[in-house]
């Protein structure tokens, strides 16, 4: 099961975390609205390509990313949203899409948007469509030591 990794990981690091299975959904709007979490504390991860090495920035459902702000913020020539054939491989333990903002277990950097950090928790896809998993947002920055700023252009 996908999310048994990632598990594993979160209990050898003491933290306290809530599992939450709801039907199958793809897109984190769909998500937020079946498991009734405002789509601004849903976090989706995207994956993308800064100057041709992939990273994960992870922002609020319903936000977008401002791809001006997100070059500056990573300091890259070059930002892209990366291809599903560029990084399925890249997640063995995942579905594709569903993969958790956990870069830190993958070999990637991560970007945070500042919304996310400003909320007590966060609630991501554990690396399938069926289940989630909310945490503190102290206990995630503290093991994924993620880069937080902003990066996105506010709700879709």
């Amino acid at each position: 099961m996908p999310v048994q990794r990632l598990k594993e990981y979160l209990n050898r690091n003491n933290v306290k975390f809530v599992s939450i299975v709801h039907s199958e959904a793809y897109t984190a709007q769909e998500i937020a609205a079946l498991v009734h979490v405002p789509g601004k504390e849903l976090a989706k991860t995207v994956v993308i390509k800064k100057d041709g090495q992939t990273a994960m920035a992870v922002l609020p459902a319903s936000y977008k990313i401002d791809w001006s702000l997100l070059k500056a913020v990573t300091g890259a020539v070059r930002v892209e949203l990366a291809g599903e054939q560029e990084f399925r491989d890249m997640f063995p333990d995942c579905e594709v899409g569903a993969m958790p903002p956990f870069g830190n277990l993958y070999g990637m950097e991560v970007f945070t948007e500042t919304s996310l950090a400003n909320d007590r928790e966060i609630v991501f896809n554990a690396g399938s469509h069926i289940e989630l998993i909310k945490l503190s947002f102290e206990d995630f920055s503290r093991l994924v030591k993620p880069k937080v700023a902003h990066f996105s252009a506010g709700a879709a």
